[in-house]
């Protein structure tokens, strides 16, 4: 019988014993043996000098960086790689395609992340909370209606683009609820179509 392989992942180099064999047994737990295990075999495909401990004067808090690496390094290993994920910009000014995600552990330069921002992007504010899908709002006196009637209290803001594929052109704006939730509401502007038609409002995103 072939021997069974357990990768185990690491975003960053280690040292530790115990980090390492704590890894293994959450891959053993969800692995199906089989046959009987009649020898084991540790194959390190990748090595380097270790680095010496930081002496900064006032550590990170939440602990260091590579206690959270530990911390996703784990997770991924409980959940699957495929589970854990970090966000990765997109060149584009379209909230819905302004990201992608890939797993925790893939390398990810910020120059590269910064590369792939538009110029003007990372001042203005953004929701925590962007929905799946936008959700179009009823109209009431004139009023974008979200479980009350939604106050505009930001200036418009202009996004347009997609033009060669799926253009859009919206203006969107920071809306406050009776109970003072604040929504990411966009207007979807008519262009080329009917100007006396009552524009269509949706709501994008919730604001912590």
């Amino acid at each position: 019988r072939p021997p069974t392989p357990l990768e185990i992942v690491l975003a960053e180099p280690t040292w530790r014993d115990e980090h390492l064999v704590r890894l293994l047994k959450e891959k053993l737990g969800r692995q199906v043996l089989e046959a009987p295990v009649i020898g084991l075999e540790l194959e390190a495909l990748q090595v380097k000098p270790m680095e010496p401990p930081s002496e900064s004067l006032f550590p990170e808090p939440g602990g260091s960086e590579e206690d959270q690496q530990r911390l996703f390094e784990l997770l991924a290993a409980r959940l699957g790689a495929d589970n854990v994920l970090q966000p990765l910009p997109q060149a584009d000014y379209r909230p819905e395609l302004a990201n992608t995600w890939v797993p925790v552990q893939a390398r990810v330069r910020p120059a590269a992340v910064q590369a792939q921002l538009p110029p003007d992007v990372g001042s203005l504010p953004r929701p925590g909370w962007l929905l799946a899908k936008p959700i179009a709002l009823i109209m009431r006196n004139h009023r974008p209606f979200y479980g009350s009637p939604l106050k505009m209290v930001s200036a418009p803001e202009r996004i347009e683009a997609g033009w060669w594929s799926q253009p859009q052109t919206r203006d969107y704006f920071i809306a406050e609820g009776e109970d003072h939730a604040h929504y990411w509401v966009y207007r979807e502007r008519i262009v080329g179509g009917d100007e006396d038609a009552e524009p269509r409002w949706y709501v994008q995103g919730l604001f912590a």
